[in-house]
């Protein structure tokens, strides 16, 4: 298979109906690092744009064909800045060295790998990029009762008749004036994902928020992890772009919500509305 065969960047219609594409705000663009005149980089199944300020992307959007996974291994494959992108609005490993910071993938390596094998390859080496990384403390997916941040994606592939076993994920950091700065890095404490699918034909979308309370002292010690369930607006409201109107449409929490104040982290998946 050669390399011009092989699909490059987040497909909107990926689910048969359209999902569509984030759309920085005004002040999110003007932040964004651009790449042949847009602010849309993309990759093999995944597409994201990048905060020149915070040297992370604002968001990732990928695509994921539950029928078509591939296992592939992840070793010997090294995380690396894009050189098509400005080395200065990258963060790499002058962050992660010698401290209990990971190397936290946005976009999930095991997400991206499917189709076919060359196709597969390429979206696994892709992932590794330093643009599609953020700094998350060891065990992290493991530590948000018992890994539910992690397993998100395949809950709604496990637990829901998804059309074509297809979703499409929206991710990223919540960048917040006062996250904690490390080794001049401000580190986010918060992430964000929307998982949009199709049932029956109709199109669905549950987000969901991740606070991660850091005490950055000497030994980065974790404090404490919790997972919301949130409506799209609210998500909008901590982030520099604005969600399709498709998946406002969609949203599975937007007729149930609670005051932030009222409401509860999720205890397990089965918390979820779907």
């Amino acid at each position: 298979m050669t390399s011009t065969a092989v699909k490059t960047g987040f497909d909107a219609e990926f689910l048969g109906t359209a999902a569509g594409t984030p759309v920085l705000t005004e002040s999110g663009a003007a932040d964004a690092v651009e790449l042949n005149g847009s602010t849309t980089i993309d990759y093999t199944h995944f597409s994201l744009a990048m905060s020149k300020s915070r040297k992370f992307a604002s968001w990732v959007a990928w695509n994921i064909d539950g029928g078509e996974m591939k296992a592939l291994p992840r070793t010997g494959i090294p995380f690396v800045k894009d050189p098509r992108i400005p080395a200065e609005f990258q963060t790499g490993d002058e962050l992660y060295r010698d401290n209990r910071l990971d190397r936290g993938h946005l976009a999930r390596r095991a997400d991206l790998c499917w189709g076919p094998k060359a196709e597969a390859q390429k979206a696994n080496k892709d992932s590794f990029f330093f643009t599609n990384i953020t700094p998350q403390m060891d065990d992290f997916n493991q530590s948000t009762k018992a890994g539910l941040w992690g397993r998100l994606e395949d809950a709604v592939l496990e637990d829901v008749d998804v059309d074509n076993l297809r979703v499409s994920v929206y991710g990223g950091p919540v960048f917040n004036a006062d996250d904690r700065v490390f080794r001049g890095v401000a580190i986010p404490r918060e992430f964000y994902k929307a998982i949009a699918f199709v049932v029956n034909g109709e199109l669905r979308c549950s987000a969901f928020l991740l606070t991660q309370n850091l005490v950055l002292a000497e030994a980065l010690d974790l404090d404490e992890f919790r997972v919301f369930q949130v409506s799209v607006t609210e998500l909008e409201k901590r982030v520099s772009f604005t969600f399709p109107a498709e998946l406002h449409a969609a949203d599975t929490a937007a007729v149930q919500l609670l005051d932030e104040t009222e409401r509860k982290p999720l205890g397990s998946l089965d918390d979820i509305r779907w």
